[in-house]
């Protein structure tokens, strides 16, 4: 996946409240046997009307939010199923940061693993980030995993996130090239906790 770091763009809202995975990528864009073509699925029943032309009510649709790179959420985004694919096609959008106040926890863990970075602010430092840009055409923020702060115009707002998160995001590796890192470590104690219970490594030969 690819590294993030100091990322440029607007930021569009959506600031309704349990926005499930379903929502996010309805079950019909399930069926696939790879993950090419998810970025129509993301809100596809809110993007699209029935006759399959884009809804100028949605806000992805409008000057403001067209290739957005931001999402301003709601609480609790991301809840219900655990599908893999909402986050797939959010980043093959172009979405690479969801701001919010909370998020479902099986949402978060599948963004971080999938190059999506999920910032969870006060709802203090949220309501200054909304108004903000409020304005469609003063919507331009700029996030900085480094320097963990959020820019827009002359406001300058700090997050926190976790260090696996920041060190995951900054690097662009996914979780298993995060995880061989430190495979001298993992056969250093391979070595030690077989030496010590011999019975329990399996004899080939």
């Amino acid at each position: 996946m690819d590294a993030l770091n100091n990322i440029t763009g607007r930021i569009a809202h959506l600031p309704a409240a349990n926005i499930d995975t379903d929502v996010i990528m309805p079950k019909q864009f399930l069926k696939g046997i790879d993950r090419l073509g998810l970025d129509r699925g993301v809100f596809f029943d809110l993007r699209f009307l029935p006759d399959g032309s884009a809804n100028p009510a949605f806000i992805l649709n409008q000057p403001a939010g067209q290739d957005a790179t931001f999402l301003l959420v709601g609480p609790n985004f991301g809840c219900g199923s655990s599908r893999e694919h909402a986050v797939w096609g959010l980043n093959q959008l172009g979405i690479r940061v969801i701001i919010g106040t909370s998020f479902a926890g099986i949402f978060d863990d599948n963004c971080q693993r999938n190059g999506v970075l999920t910032l969870t602010l006060s709802e203090e430092a949220y309501q200054q980030l909304s108004l903000a840009t409020a304005d469609a055409q003063h919507n331009q923020i700029t996030v900085s995993l480094e320097q963990q702060t959020i820019s827009c115009h002359q406001h300058v707002l700090h997050f926190e996130v976790s260090a696996l998160k920041r060190e995951m995001l900054l690097g662009g590796g996914n979780a298993v090239e995060w995880t061989l890192q430190y495979e001298s470590d993992i056969a250093q104690f391979e070595h030690r906790h077989f030496a010590q219970r011999p019975w329990l490594q399996r004899v080939t030969g």
